[in-house]
Order: structure tokens, then sequence, then C-alpha cells
């Protein structure tokens, strides 16, 4: 794929899907970890890459997101890539706080399968309760 410099060029390369969305996966930078997967539209991949941390697009609010709005665990974008089809996204991320899931893990990806059935492999480092409290009053 050519590399391109016009303003918005390098987003009209990506595929969006019929809603205008592109799955996007946000990995440590450091220890490679998968900490979540989840959703941007134009607007959230355009913004992440100005602003240099993680964006999306959240489909059940029907708004934008910053990661760490609520929570205070903001990814710090080191990179983005995009995959070989151009239909998905990878931020590679410091994840600051070290809480990437809203369940109060390090990441979304806590569950191994393992003997027939799932099992939880990580703790939880902080009750998501406390993570959200003060959104909840």
């Amino acid at each position: 794929m050519k590399q391109t410099n016009e303003e918005g060029s390098w987003l009209d390369a990506v595929k969006w899907d019929a809603d205008g969305l592109i799955p996007a996966i946000a990995q440590d930078v450091h220890t490679q970890r998968v900490l979540m997967v989840a959703w941007m539209n134009r607007e959230a991949l355009s913004l992440t890459a100005e602003e240099k941390r993680g964006i999306y697009w959240s489909r059940s609010r029907r708004k934008l997101w910053r990661k760490g709005e609520e929570s205070g665990h903001v990814q710090v974008l080191h990179e983005l890539r995009l995959d070989c089809d151009a239909d998905v996204v990878v931020l590679m991320v410091e994840q600051l706080g070290g809480i990437a899931c809203h369940t109060g893990r390090q990441s979304c990806f806590y569950r191994v399968f393992r003997d027939g059935q799932w099992h939880v492999i990580d703790p939880v480092l902080k009750d998501p309760n406390q993570i959200y409290e003060h959104k909840h009053e």
C-alpha cells in the first residue's frame, strides 16, 4: 500500500464496515498483551492519531469516548497499525493506571479455555465500583 500524506487520505485507505466502523485492538506497547477490542469511526481514528491517545466509538451510547475519561486509565498511543486487508487497526498503547478493562482487570482477555471450560486467570486489580464511583451519583 502506498504512503499518502494528503489530509484525510490516510483515512480513505481504511475499509470501513457498513456502519462506518472498524475494529480496534489495543495492545500494550511494552508487554505486547492484547488489552481490549473496541470500535472506531472515522472521527475516533482521526482524533486518536491527532491526540495520541485511545479514542473509540461506543456503539451502545452512540458517541465518542476517550479511554480513561471516567476511570482515569488513559491509553497513550505509541503506534497505529493497519492490517493487510485494511479492515482492522491495532493501537500500540501505554495503559496508564494498568487497567484497561471495565471489570478492573489489566486486560479484557482474562479468561482462558482449559479442560472444556473458561477459567478466570487474571485478578481484579481495582473494584469497578471504586473506579467509576464518581460517575454514579
